[in-house]
Parts: structure tokens; sequence; C-alpha cells
């Protein structure tokens, strides 16, 4: 979801399932278990820890399990679905392709610019994630203002921008996105920290006065789940990468916060699309329930995984095997085989900006985000709450669908 940004369902009206569970996607509990749990433990782990390289546990928990898991778990929105891909071919064809020609260029540039270009894809790929999640939850609780989009969104640069900076600007740092040095690191920047920082912190103070001018003078309801995502977005992106300085620290802040309520989205659509279509593969592996849809992913991520290390990396023998001394591979054969392999996050990626938008929200999607499944005015906008029949969820199309 993660560079659909504010265009996640656009208006798309809450129905009365979502009214009467508040503006939530699965429900108060849930929601703040998925996205205020998972970074009470993010938060929790790297208060605990002594910092320092990631272990193996760790690597297996957190990048096969999590972050790499939650890559796989796309293909239950895209090609586990045929249907999905007779609507879209020339997408799901072009993609993939486009990122493995413009991987093998880049990676025949060199290997840095690879990895450089990739490294900044994953960070837009994280920002608008959370731009995304604000977006729905501002669309749940009908809060249509102008003021607040523009509010909520230059925050959530700055919670994440800033902490980027920090980075760019205090080289050396003891972890890295993909591989060392894939980042551009300018101490010059440095100048830039101190005053965006202040520009961060009114936009805080802003966000926070807005809260309570909603509250006690609109006397509109607290928006919990906006408020979370918001608050723990700013929190795990400055211990991870600001106050802290480990590889371990940073694996869980980052990781942890962004794989788990992509996959508790990702299954809640499945459960949603599997009874739309209960013959399709995604309703067959959902028939096993959530153990079945996590172990699709986990066991894609592991094979994943163990070819990376036994083909590149070569650092992890005692998970995956094949310990060697020298590279397997020379520089021709590593530019064709790395961005083969990087593919299943390259085409996660692209994917991601473009099928969680209005245009491609159909009924499946708008309930798995709490949302119905509206009417389409004459300007091709999302019709009211009830739209133009009221007793069926999902009866009729909705914003370009």
């Amino acid at each position: 979801m993660a560079s659909a940004g504010p265009d996640l369902l656009g208006a798309l009206p809450a129905g009365r399932r979502a009214a009467a569970r508040g503006a939530f996607l699965w429900g108060r509990g849930l929601d703040l278990a998925v996205f205020g749990g998972s970074a009470a433990v993010a938060l929790a782990l790297a208060a605990l820890s002594s910092g320092g390289a990631l272990p193996t546990w760790g690597f297996l928990l957190f990048v096969v399990c999590v972050d790499v898991a939650h890559v796989h778990t796309t293909l239950f929105r895209t090609y586990l679905d045929p249907e999905e891909l007779r609507r879209h071919p020339a997408l799901y064809a072009a993609v993939p392709l486009a990122c493995y020609a413009a991987g093998v260029a880049l990676h025949l540039a060199s290997e840095l610019t690879f990895w450089r270009a990739l490294a900044y894809a994953a960070v837009i790929h994280f920002v608008r994630q959370q731009v995304g999640w604000v977006a729905i939850y501002r669309a749940l609780a009908g809060e249509r203002s102008r003021v607040d989009r523009l509010l909520d969104d230059a925050l959530i640069y700055a919670a994440t921008g800033w902490p980027l900076l920090y980075w760019h600007a205090h080289p050396p740092r003891a972890f890295q996105w993909f591989v060392d040095g894939d980042f551009v690191s300018s101490p010059r920047l440095a100048a830039a920290v101190g005053p965006l920082g202040a520009v961060y912190a009114a936009l805080a103070v802003a966000y926070v006065a807005r809260a309570v001018q909603r509250a006690r003078v609109a006397r509109a309801p607290l928006n919990l789940g906006k408020h979370v995502v918001v608050t723990t977005t700013a929190a795990t992106w400055y211990v991870g990468i600001v106050a802290t300085d480990s590889d371990f620290q940073f694996t869980v802040t980052n990781v942890i916060v962004h794989g788990v309520p992509y996959m508790a989205l990702l299954f809640a659509y499945a459960r949603e699309r599997a009874r739309e279509a209960p013959r399709s593969p995604l309703a067959r592996v959902l028939a096993g329930g959530l153990l079945a849809f996590l172990g699709l992913a986990l066991a894609l991520a592991f094979a994943e995984e163990m070819l990376w290390d036994r083909l590149v990396w070569h650092d992890r023998p005692e998970l995956f095997g094949g310990a060697v001394e020298e590279p397997l591979l020379g520089p021709r054969a590593r530019a064709l085989l790395v961005p083969l392999l990087a593919l299943p996050q390259a085409t996660h990626y692209m994917l991601d900006a473009v099928v969680w938008r209005r245009r491609h929200t159909r009924p499946a999607q708008a309930r798995a985000l709490g949302f119905r499944y509206g009417t389409v005015d004459g300007a091709g906008n999302p019709g009211g709450e009830d739209g133009g029949d009221s007793g069926r969820d999902g009866a009729r199309g909705a914003a370009g669908a």
C-alpha cells in the first residue's frame, strides 16, 4: 500500500458496519493491536536491546518472517487472483518485466547504483504506506477538510523525512538499508537538521492543536486510529534512526511496524476476496485460514532468502548452508541474477503504488479497509454513504473501478 497515499479509496463512504465500529478498519481492539501493538513490540525490543548487529534469530524472525514475508503477501492481491489478472493483464506483465530490465541496466552500471536505486524506492514505499494509513483513517472518520489532509501529510513526511535527513547528514551509521553506502551521505546536510527539526516540531504542535480543536469546538469523535499511526510513525522512525545507532534497533523499528499491518490488510483482503471467488487459487489457500496464509508467505520468504544467501551473500550458512569463501558468480552473472532475486520486492513496490488506488477499488478491497463499496456520481467521485443501492454492499461501482 506504500505509494498509494491519499488516493487510497479517496472518499469512499464508510458503511453501516464501519460506523458501528467507529473509525477503524477492523475494529478498535484489532486495529490498536495491529498498529499500536506492533509499534509497542518494536520500541520495547529497541529499548531492551544493547544494540549491535542483528543476530541470526533476529534475522530469521524480523527480516525473513516479517520483512520478506510481507512482500510475498502481495500475491494475494495480484497474481493469485485470475480475475484480477484478466482485468489488468498489461499491468501485471509489464511491471515485473520493466523492473527486471531496469535492474539489470542499473546493476551493469554498478552494483552500488542498483542498490542505491532500490534503497530509495524502498524508502518512498515505506513513507507512502504511512501516508496511506492516515488517509484511510481520515476517510473513515469523515474528515474531509483540506486542512486536515495537508497537515496530516506534512506531519507524516516530517516524521519520516527528518530522521532520514539526520541519517544522510551523520555518516557513518551502524546500519544501512540494504548494503553499505546505498544512501548518499553528506555531512553538509547537518546545517539543515536543526531548522527542519523546528519545522517538524511546529507541525506536531499544529497537529495536536487541530485535534483538540476538532474535539472541543467541532465536537468530532476522537480519531484514535489516525493518532496512533501518526504517533507510532514518529516514535519508531526517531528511535530507530536518530536516538539509537545499531543494526538490531533499526531493523526492529523499521520492519515490524511496516510489515505487520500490511500482512493484516492482505489477510483481510484475501478473506473478503475468497468469499467472492471461492474457486480461485487465493480461496484454496485461504481455506486453511491464517496459518495457511502465513505459511505460504513464510515458505516463499525462506526460499528467497536461501537463494540470496547461497548464490550472492554467503553470510548465514547456519541457516541456509553452503558456506563458501569466494563469490560463486562473476560481475555479469550477478547483473542478471541479483535483479531477478530482487524482483519480488521491486514488483511489490511498484504494484503497491497502483493496486490500492481509487480506480482499482472493488468490493473486497473496500470492505477489507472498513468501507462500503459505494456509488459513483456523475463526476466520477464516490457517492453518499448509502449510495444508490443502500441495501447491498458492493452492488454498485465506486471511484472509477
